[in-house]
C-alpha cells in the first residue's frame, strides 16, 4: 500500500527527534560538516577530478545507522562519469516553458544520480538572469521570476521523488568573475518582488535544501546571513529543510554563519571545524541552534526514498528520448523569411527538402559542445553525443551533407555556392562563457585553511597566510581549462560575423543555427539572413533535434527565456570585476519596456511553422481558500496544416497608482499541443500574489485597488487579447 508523502514526513520527523536524542555534541557538530577532510579532498580533486568521480559525503553516523546524504551536482544531468545522460542545460529548457517536462527531467536525474549511489542532487539553479553576459547563463531558466519558478518548482518535484533537491544560489547570485568579493545593494522590495519569488516557489514544492551563495547582499556574505537564511527562508517562508553552504569557499565565519542560519558546510571540515567546538563551549553558540541544524538534516536524510536504481537507468533509452524532447522542443526559430531574391511569394525557407544538396559550415558543426566546464560540466560516454552535423545527415538523403569548419574561407565559399542551402552552425562554446574563479577573491577564506596534521595546528596560521598571500596575485587564466566567466562582448566572434557575410553572398539561402547559453546580439548580420535558429547547448541528443526541426519532422516550438535587445546599451549596467552593484526593478524586458526600446527579438517570442492564435479570452477572481488566485481561460488555434505546440503567455499591466511599477509582466504561462486545424482551450490558475507588489512598510504583498489588464499573447510585446479586472485593495501576507 503506497504511503501519503504527510505520513511519511511525520515519521521521518519522529525517527529524527529520536536520532537527534542519541547523539553527543561531538556528533552533532560533525553532522555540521561534510565527512571529508579538508587536504585528503583536495588533492583527491586535483588528482583525479574527483567531483566527477564520486558523490560527497555528509551526514553519516554508522553507529546509529545513518548512512548520511551522498551530493552530487546536475542542472544538466548527474556529472559523474558512467554513462549519465546530459540534457540541454535550464536555459534551454527555460525556452520550452513545459513545466510538465522540466518535472519529468528532475526525476530521471534523481534516479540517475541514485544509480550513482548519489542521494541530493544540485539540479535546480533558479537565479535570476539580471543580464545575458553571466558566464553561468545556461545554469539558469531566464530573466523572469515566473518562469523560473514554475520550472524550478517542477524540477524539485521531479527529484524529492527519487532524492533531496538542492535550490541554489540564495541569494543574488548573477555575476561570476566577481562572485567572491561583490556586494549587492537591493531594497527589500525589489528582493521580494523579483529575486526571490521563485526560491520560494521551490521551498514551496517541497525542497529539502537550499544552497546559500558566495556574494554579500546588502554589505553581508549570504552564507551568514541572518535575514535570507533564517527571517525570510526559514521564518517567513516556513523552510523545513537544511541550507547548506556553496562548495569549499562557501563560509568566511563559521559562528557567524552558523548563528545566521547555515546549517552545514560542504564538502570538506574546514571552517566549522575550526571554530564551532570552542564557540559552543564559550557560550558565543547555542546548543539549541546546532540542534535546529541537525534536526534539519535527519528530518531531509530520513525521508529520502528508499529503492532500488540500477546502473541500467543511466542512458536508458526513456532518458535519451527526455533529453531529445528537451532539446527539440527548446529550439527558438528567430526567423524564417524567403531568401533574397527569390521569387515574390516564395516560401520561408525552413523546413529545408532533405533530399536537396545542403552545406554544414562552421566551428561547431561536428563538435559536442555541451555548456561549460565548470561544476554543471557533465562527462557523457565517447560517441553518446550527436553533433548537428551527424543529426542532419542522418535523415537528409545519402551524401546530400556536406561539411566545411569554416576554417578556410574559400573553402566556405566554395561549398555553400554549389549547394542548394547553406547551414552555418555559430556561436558559444566554455571558453567564451561559463563557471570562473579568481583565485585571489579565495584568498581571504584560504588563511583559514586547517592544518594538513594535528601535530602542525601551532606554526600552521602564518603558513596558511603565506599561501593566501601567494594566491592572491593570481588569477584564474580567462579561456583557460576551467572556464570563461562573464561576457562583456555580446556580439558573435569577428571571425563568425565574417563568415556568415561570406556564405551569405555565395548563397542567399542560408539558415544561422546559433549554439551558446546567454543572449547573442545579431544587428549586424540578421537582416542578410533569412532564418535563424537558437539551439542552446542541446544535450547529448541535439543533433537529433536540429534534423527533426530543420527537415520540418517537428514545428518549432521553443520560446524565448529572455529578451534580445537591438543594442548592448539597452541592457542594465554589468561589470564583471565590481565590488558592488546596485539592483533595481529594471532588467530585460522589463527595462527594455519602460525605456520605449523595442527588442530584436522580444522576451517569450518564437516562430513556428504553424499559424497560431488566440480567441475567447476570459478572466474571473476565484478568491476562496488559503491561496486566492485568478482564473484565466483562453482557445489557442492552429490554423495550419502542421501539427505544432504553442505557448500563452498572460502578462498583467497594473493600475501603477500607488508607486513605480512595471508596465507589464508576466503572471503565468501554458503549453499546448494542437493538431492541424485543431483548437484546444487552456485553464490558468495564476495567485494574485503575482499581481501584488511588496509594501516596505508592512513587509507584505499588497494587490494595489483598480483595474488589471491581463494581456494574453505569444510574447511580451504582442498586443494579444485583453481581458481587465477591476480588483480592490487586498492583503496577501508575507
Amino acid at each position: 500500500m503506497a504511503v501519503s508523502p504527510e505520513v511519511g514526513a511525520e515519521a521521518a520527523e519522529r525517527r529524527a527527534e529520536a536520532v537527534l536524542a542519541q547523539l553527543s555534541s561531538a556528533e552533532k557538530l560533525a553532522l555540521l560538516e561534510g565527512d571529508t577532510d579538508f587536504w585528503p579532498g583536495m588533492v583527491d580533486i586535483a588528482s583525479r577530478d574527483a567531483s566527477h568521480v564520486h558523490p560527497w559525503p555528509a551526514g553519516a553516523v554508522p553507529r546509529l545507522g545513518l548512512a548520511g546524504l551522498q551530493f552530487v551536482d546536475g542542472p544538466r544531468g548527474v556529472v559523474l562519469q558512467g554513462g549519465a545522460t546530459t540534457f540541454p542545460p535550464p536555459i534551454a529548457r527555460g525556452a520550452c516553458w513545459d513545466v510538465d517536462l522540466e518535472e519529468r527531467i528532475g526525476e530521471a536525474m534523481a534516479r540517475e544520480a541514485r544509480s550513482f549511489g548519489a542521494n541530493w542532487l544540485a539540479a535546480v539553479c533558479v537565479n535570476l538572469l539580471r543580464h545575458p553576459g553571466w558566464g553561468r547563463a545556461q545554469e539558469t531558466y531566464g530573466e523572469d521570476p515566473v518562469l523560473l519558478g514554475d520550472l524550478g518548482a517542477a524540477c524539485t518535484r521531479g527529484i524529492q521523488r527519487h532524492a533531496v533537491a538542492c535550490v541554489k544560489h540564495l541569494a543574488l547570485n548573477s555575476i561570476d568573475s566577481s562572485r567572491f568579493l561583490v556586494d549587492v545593494q537591493v531594497s527589500e522590495r525589489v528582493l521580494h518582488e523579483l529575486y526571490l519569488p521563485h526560491f520560494r516557489d521551490c521551498v514551496e514544492a517541497g525542497a529539502g535544501s537550499v544552497m546559500s551563495a558566495y556574494n554579500r547582499v546588502n554589505g553581508e556574505w549570504c552564507g551568514q546571513h541572518p535575514e535570507l537564511l533564517t527571517a525570510i527562508l526559514k521564518q517567513r517562508w516556513g523552510f523545513r529543510g537544511f541550507v547548506v553552504t556553496d562548495f569549499i569557499f562557501g563560509v568566511r565565519d563559521g559562528v557567524a554563519a552558523v548563528r545566521a542560519g547555515q546549517d552545514l558546510e560542504m564538502p570538506f571540515r574546514m571552517i566549522f571545524a575550526g571554530g564551532l567546538e570552542q564557540a559552543l563551549a564559550d557560550g558565543r553558540l547555542c546548543l539549541d541552534r546546532i540542534d535546529d541544524a541537525v534536526l534539519r538534516q535527519l528530518r531531509v536524510q530520513l525521508a529520502v526514498p528508499q529503492g532500488t536504481y540500477p546502473v541500467s537507468l543511466r542512458g536508458c533509452p526513456e532518458h535519451r528520448a527526455l533529453a531529445r524532447e528537451a532539446a527539440t522542443k527548446a529550439i527558438v526559430l528567430l526567423q524564417n523569411e524567403a531568401p533574397e531574391r527569390a521569387p515574390h511569394g516564395a516560401p520561408a525557407l525552413l523546413p529545408l527538402d532533405p533530399a536537396r544538396s545542403l552545406a554544414v559550415i562552421g566551428p561547431l558543426a561536428a563538435v559536442a559542445n555541451l555548456g561549460d566546464r565548470g561544476s554543471s560540466d557533465t562527462r557523457p560516454e565517447p560517441g553518446v553525443v550527436v553533433t548537428p552535423l551527424e543529426g542532419l545527415r542522418a535523415v537528409a538523403a545519402p551524401g546530400a551533407v556536406h561539411h566545411a569548419s569554416g576554417e578556410h574561407l574559400q573553402e566556405a565559399i566554395a561549398l555553400a555556392a554549389r549547394c542548394d542551402t547553406a547551414l552555418l552552425v555559430l556561436g558559444l562554446d566554455w571558453r567564451l562563457e561559463g563557471e570562473h574563479i579568481h583565485p585571489g577573491d579565495i584568498a581571504p577564506i584560504l588563511r583559514q585553511m586547517p592544518a594538513p596534521h594535528p601535530l602542525l595546528r601551532r606554526w600552521w596560521p602564518p603558513v596558511a597566510r603565506a599561501i593566501a598571500a601567494l594566491t592572491s596575485y593570481g588569477s584564474a587564466r580567462q579561456g583557460g581549462d576551467f572556464a570563461a566567466g562573464d561576457r562583456t562582448q555580446l556580439e558573435l566572434p569577428a571571425a563568425q560575423v565574417a563568415l556568415i557575410e561570406a556564405v551569405v553572398a555565395a548563397n542567399p539561402r542560408t539558415v544561422v543555427v546559433l549554439m551558446g547559453g546567454g543572449a547573442i546580439l545579431m544587428e549586424a548580420w540578421r537582416r542578410a539572413v533569412p532564418a535563424i535558429l537558437l539551439l542552446w547547448y542541446p544535450g547529448e541528443r541535439g543533433g537529433e533535434a536540429l534534423a527533426d526541426v530543420v527537415f520540418g519532422a517537428v514545428s518549432p516550438s521553443g520560446r524565448l527565456p529572455f529578451a534580445i535587445p537591438t543594442s548592448a546599451n539597452h541592457l542594465p549596467p554589468f561589470e564583471p570585476r565590481a565590488p558592488q552593484v546596485h539592483y533595481d526593478l529594471w532588467h530585460g524586458y522589463r527595462r527594455l519596456q519602460r525605456d520605449g526600446h523595442p527588442a530584436a527579438f522580444p522576451f517569450g517570442f518564437g516562430l513556428s511553422y504553424a499559424a497560431l492564435r488566440l480567441s475567447a479570452a476570459e478572466a474571473e477572481l476565484s478568491p476562496g481558500g488559503p491561496h486566492p488566485a485568478l482564473r484565466v481561460g483562453v482557445t489557442l488555434h492552429n490554423d495550419g496544416a502542421m501539427a505544432s505546440e504553442g505557448v500563452v503567455q498572460v502578462y498583467v499591466e497594473p493600475p501603477g497608482l500607488v508607486l513605480e511599477r512595471p508596465r507589464r509582466t508576466l503572471v503565468g504561462f501554458g503549453r499546448v499541443s494542437l493538431e492541424p486545424g485543431g483548437c484546444q482551450r487552456l485553464s490558468l490558475a495564476i495567485p494574485l500574489r503575482r499581481l501584488a507588489y511588496f509594501d516596505e512598510a508592512t513587509s507584505r504583498f499588497w494587490l494595489e485597488a483598480g483595474p488589471h489588464r491581463l494581456r494574453l499573447g505569444q510574447h511580451s510585446e504582442d498586443a494579444g487579447l485583453v481581458v481587465e479586472l477591476a480588483l480592490a485593495a487586498t492583503d496577501l501576507g508575507p
